[in-house]
């Protein structure tokens, strides 16, 4: 796998797949950063490669992948920065940290959270657009077998769907999990988009119907800032039943939330080595939670790329940037925009 990993850098890098403003003409090899396929992970890691790029004259690029085969590239130092990294979540991640190869820093969004959901019109209905509740005492996960007809599978009579995250997140093995943790496994349906776009675009769509919808779903995102969703209850948080859910090939996984989120900047030992002032600032880094879920809404509203976006947020939000940096890097990275 590593020398696939390595083959598939020189590759895209010959044919002008990853994507390095300075590289071209800088002596230095770039950094590389985890591509993430996600809106506030692809945010996030431009406005990192920015700073990089323009305060501290280093070349970066990107390397695409799943989410635990970018922790595996990180962990052999085929990448060296991981924008957005739930820390703690995936068997890899932990495996790595465990033998100091990975570090996380900083906790870059605070008030971040994932879980199930359904759009508020579910159980409170919407009088303005003549819906009615389908589901008035939904609360918790435990409620969801007596109202699988509510969100009936179109493909499937007899059960519901359960929209959960596209093959390769950590998150979708948790779901998984967690469907059978819930005895949840023969009335719904584990249906995974082939993207996060695609999540995108069924929950979206259902919404602006006014159809009934469950699905799996986490913050800073857009979706959260659009739209009006209430999340399900699920029981307490259990750290050994956690692992259960992290475990893809566990036959009995057993209930509980998922970890309390936090979010950081995953990098190589190697790289924090060699990189301590850069490692410092992504210490520091710390996203307010409604500005960032206000770009991202932007984001996808006006189709901008990351890199736009990213160069919007932080013409908009000097003060949240600046705190970052020196003074003399911070001056760089404004006079660039």
């Amino acid at each position: 796998m590593k020398g696939f990993r390595l083959l598939l850098v020189s590759t895209l890098t010959a044919i002008g797949l990853l994507t390095s403003p300075t590289a071209a003409t800088a002596a230095q090899a770039p950094i590389h950063f985890a591509d993430l396929n996600w809106e506030s992970g692809s945010l996030i890691t431009d406005i990192l490669r920015i700073i990089v790029e323009e305060g501290y004259g280093l070349p970066t690029d990107t390397l695409p992948g799943t989410t635990i085969t970018l922790e595996t590239a990180l962990a052999n130092n085929d990448i060296q920065v991981i924008g957005e990294e739930w820390a703690g979540r995936s068997p890899v991640w932990i495996k790595a940290q465990a033998q100091g190869k990975v570090v996380s820093l900083g906790d870059i969004v605070k008030g971040a959270t994932e879980g199930w959901w359904v759009p508020e019109y579910v159980i409170k209905g919407d009088p303005a657009k003549g819906l009615k509740p389908l589901a008035p005492d939904l609360r918790s996960v435990s409620d969801l077998p007596r109202y699988k007809d509510v969100f009936s599978d179109p493909e499937t009579p007899g059960k519901g769907r359960f929209l959960n995250s596209p093959i390769g997140w950590t998150s979708e093995v948790v779901n998984q999990q967690k469907l059978k943790a819930y005895g949840l496994s023969d009335s719904y349906v584990n249906f995974r988009s082939g993207s996060g776009a695609a999540l995108d675009a069924e929950i979206t769509s259902s919404i602006r119907r006014g159809k009934p919808v469950l699905f799996y779903y986490w913050s800073p995102t857009p979706l959260l800032g659009r739209f009006k969703l209430v999340q399900l209850e699920e029981p307490a948080f259990d750290a050994e039943a956690w692992k259960t859910l992290t475990d893809a090939d566990n036959p009995n996984p057993r209930p509980t939330r998922s970890l309390p989120s936090k979010l950081s900047i995953g990098v190589s030992t190697p790289f924090q080595k060699q990189y301590p002032q850069i490692a410092e600032f992504f210490s520091k880094v710390d996203l307010p939670i409604d500005p960032l879920n206000k770009a991202l809404a932007e984001m996808s509203e006006k189709h901008s790329t990351p890199r736009q976006a990213a160069k919007a947020f932080m013409t908009a939000h000097p003060d949240v940037w600046r705190a970052w940096l020196p003074k003399e890097i911070a001056d760089k990275v404004a006079a660039s925009l």
